[in-house]
């Protein structure tokens, strides 16, 4: 982690061409370091944080005011940071009674409704750090209305909330502490000084966690983990150990290893695809995958096995065209540090961690690293590796073919159309955060703003399944859809999975929209392109599909001869 002095360097590097990001920061506390902390880790990864930083303990006036400076600067996100210190001091002040958890949930809702009324910024707030007061001993435990009790039902509260808040994220400020220790996280001094919470060292550590959230928020997170295997998931080389010479179950060495895998198991549970990249003869790679018995990956939890004697970052390479997702949001885990230059040369995008030489030190390592925030989570997640399995088959046979039309009318694609409903809404909230590729606007929605907009009768949503012959791909393309003045359908988002890219899918997709137009006595369709780093796929996309562009820049399709868009489609609807 860069210390503090050096992302207060980042504060003097020109910012032209960076990412733009608005955020706003009340605190209890002075938080002045903090936003600096901020904007240099900003700098650092590519982003510019145009920060509104508040008076310090005044939260209230910045969020009650519907005139204050808060709404004025019209953030995208708001972090509230709230000290244990001063809640502290807010228990001792009133009553010490087992309901004083329950009314700060109340009082951060109130919050959150009053920033909701004026504004559709996102809202960070953090767990307590848990401090213990002494006045009980460990026998505060057993007592209701003791503060360490209160604390953490507070923090226990605060989770439940974010499930029914949506738009409200957490800043967990109390495993942070537990990783590093309150002595480390919290300064006295500098509190009792300048009435800031945090110490020098950890405001490195505080401000990449405000960043990770935001950039999952916004679409920004890794999706794969690339597996090296040797001294990597298990200890030993497989082709001069044997399968029963290699390091893996529940004694010594072996133990290490195992739990590894339970972590890499756990991330495919969650929805992370799993790839292999190794240097060795596949069917001997394969063979603890198989057979033996105290493995914990199988076959089935890796999307792609890549094990030959060729250069890795080729074979990174393959792997990338197949999955179809950007290097950066791919992780190369190998203990080879050669191995890992050599990579990291080749492919810079990749993140790429130093393995501690200690195996035993590679999880907790990775753990503090937090590779894999995220904004959402849904149970299908966990199918997400069969589906990339099922298209790695796909591109199997696609080399067999030399007609790209006689290939994808082999796969008798079909597609299920459906408006936006409870058990589709998750999913259309996790493609408009994760998709960065066939994202024509680059809009990002949470699963409470597709919920409106699913019950608003100003806009349609549509969404997009798919199935061919070798499974099922699920939930795959979304649009949302507003009626215009004049007669104007306008696609205020029109989002894809880069699994279906190539797949001609855009053209059924079109005719439906086509079809709501025409139900709605709409003349025009009207479409927006803004361009990303990571966009360029769609640039021309309105072109293809016949829309002129108009002289505002935005593309329009008459609908006075009603075209039939779908008449060569490939797909069969549902």
């Amino acid at each position: 982690m860069m210390p503090f002095n050096q992302l207060k360097k980042n504060l003097k590097k020109n910012t032209e061409g960076l990412k733009s990001v608005r955020l706003a920061i009340l605190s209890d506390s002075s938080s002045q370091l903090l936003t600096q902390a901020i904007k240099g880790y900003g700098i650092e990864n590519a982003v510019d944080y145009k920060i509104f930083e508040a008076d310090y303990n005044q939260i209230d006036r910045q969020v009650f005011d519907f005139t204050s400076e808060l709404y004025l600067y019209q953030p995208e996100f708001i972090l509230i940071l709230r000290s244990s210190e001063k809640l502290l001091k807010t228990f001792y002040e009133g009553e010490q009674n087992p309901d004083f958890a329950d009314k700060q949930i109340a009082y951060v809702e109130s919050l959150y409704t009053a920033i909701a009324l004026q504004t559709k910024a996102k809202i960070i707030t953090n767990t307590f750090i848990e401090l213990n007061d002494g006045v009980l001993g460990n026998y505060a435990t057993k007592v209701p209305s003791s503060f360490i009790y209160q604390i953490r039902k507070i923090n226990f509260l605060l989770m439940n909330t974010c499930q029914q808040l949506r738009n409200l994220f957490l800043l967990d400020l109390a495993n942070i502490a537990t990783t590093k220790g309150y002595d480390l996280v919290c300064d006295p001094k500098m509190y009792v000084q300048a009435d800031m919470v945090f110490s020098i060292d950890v405001l490195p550590l505080v401000a990449k966690n405000v960043h990770d959230i935001i950039g999952a928020i916004n679409g920004t997170f890794k999706k794969c983990v690339i597996l090296d295997l040797d001294n990597t998931i298990w200890g030993g080389i497989i082709g001069d150990d044997g399968m029963e010479g290699i390091q893996i179950g529940h004694l010594g060495l072996g133990k290490i290893f195992t739990e590894f895998q339970l972590w890499i198991k756990a991330l495919v549970r969650r929805g992370i695809i799993i790839a292999v990249c190794s240097k060795n003869t596949e069917a001997i790679a394969k063979e603890p995958f198989l057979h033996h018995p105290e493995m914990i990956l199988r076959l089935e939890d890796i999307a792609l096995f890549v094990a030959n004697w060729e250069n890795k970052a080729d074979n990174i390479h393959y792997i990338q065209s197949v999955l179809n997702i950007g290097f950066d949001s791919m992780v190369f885990l190998d203990d080879n540090p050669f191995e890992r230059d050599m990579v990291k040369q080749a492919i810079p995008d990749l993140e790429i961690p130093s393995l501690p030489d200690d195996p035993a030190e590679y999880l907790q390592y990775l753990r503090n690293l937090n590779l894999f925030e995220t904004a959402s989570f849904a149970e299908e997640d966990g199918q997400r590796t069969k589906q990339y399995q099922e298209e790695a088959k796909r591109t199997i046979v696609q080399q067999s073919f030399t007609n790209e039309e006689d290939f994808l009318k082999s796969l008798n694609m079909s597609s299920e159309v459906k408006a936006f409903d409870a058990f589709t809404i998750p999913r259309i909230a996790q493609l408009s955060l994760r998709s960065n590729q066939f994202n024509l606007r680059t809009i990002r929605y949470t699963e409470e703003d597709i919920k409106l907009i699913a019950t608003s009768e100003k806009f349609t949503g549509l969404s997009f399944s798919l199935k061919d012959i070798y499974g099922d791909y699920g939930l795959i393309a979304f649009v949302i859809l507003e009626k215009k003045e004049r007669g104007i359908l306008f696609i205020d988002s029109w989002i894809m999975s880069c699994r279906v890219l190539k797949r001609g899918m855009e053209l059924f997709i079109l005719q439906s929209i086509v079809d709501i137009a025409i139900e709605k006595g709409c003349e025009k369709i009207v479409g927006e392109y803004i361009a990303t780093k990571k966009n360029a796929i769609v640039e021309e996309l309105y072109q293809q599909l016949g829309f002129t562009k108009t002289i505002e820049g935005l593309w329009e399709l008459s609908l006075s001869e009603n075209p039939n868009i779908a008449s060569n489609c490939i797909y069969k609807s549902k």
